[in-house]
């Protein structure tokens, strides 16, 4: 069993410092900040083009013990459980290199719960994103997160003017439940033609714990 969970949560721009701060409370040694945007679903927000929001990711990594208190904590304080307030999600981490301040301590149960929620990520290039989301919304997926990155592979660089370019990209994460997972990766797969090379990455994790949530019907 891994000895750390990873911690990520997903709030309104501004909210980032308020997290890190709360988490400090239960552990956390540090955190990693990135901008994204959120995808909201609703009739009215589709309405009135609002289908956007501008989001801060906060992750973070903490022991396994001290994790189901911190993901129970930050969310209460946050009222995750209100729509648009945010989402807490977490995983376990097989290895955590880099903090000399955490004490390795080895779980001594062998305990393995089935995941109720999964999350999907998808790589694919710039201006693809909003592809992605719509073919999850297709299988039934309530929404997803958008964060800008850029690709460093052998076959991802471009030349342009003679100067070696490496072409921006686009991460997608959808949270889903563990019985809705087949038909959201199948419809991603399907749209983008994901098994085509060059056409981008999909890999899904299961979650261990999931706060903020919504299946917008």
């Amino acid at each position: 069993m891994a000895d750390f969970t990873l911690i990520c949560c997903v709030v309104n721009v501004g909210h980032a410092s308020r997290i890190l701060k709360m988490a400090k409370k239960y552990g956390v040694k540090g955190a990693t900040f990135s901008l994204g945007r959120g995808t909201l679903q609703s009739r009215l927000s589709r309405f009135l083009q609002l289908n956007e929001v501008r989001r801060e990711i906060v992750t973070m990594v903490i022991e396994n013990e001290l994790a189901p208190g911190a993901i129970k904590g930050i969310s209460d304080a946050m009222e995750f459980h209100k729509p648009n307030h945010g989402i807490a999600f977490s995983y376990s981490v097989s290895e955590f290199i880099g903090s000399k301040n955490i004490l390795v301590k080895k779980s001594e149960s062998n305990e393995e719960k089935s995941a109720m929620y999964k999350i999907i990520y998808t790589i694919v290039d710039k201006g693809r994103a909003e592809e992605v989301i719509e073919a999850a919304n297709k299988a039934g997926a309530p929404g997803g997160t958008i964060i800008n990155a850029r690709g460093a592979g052998p076959h991802e660089v471009q030349t342009l003017l003679s100067i070696e370019v490496e072409p921006e990209k686009e991460i997608v994460f959808v949270i889903t439940k563990d019985g809705m997972k087949d038909a959201v990766v199948d419809s991603i797969r399907t749209h983008l033609k994901i098994d085509e090379p060059g056409n981008g990455v999909l890999f899904v994790i299961d979650l261990n714990e999931v706060y903020g949530l919504y299946m917008d019907k």
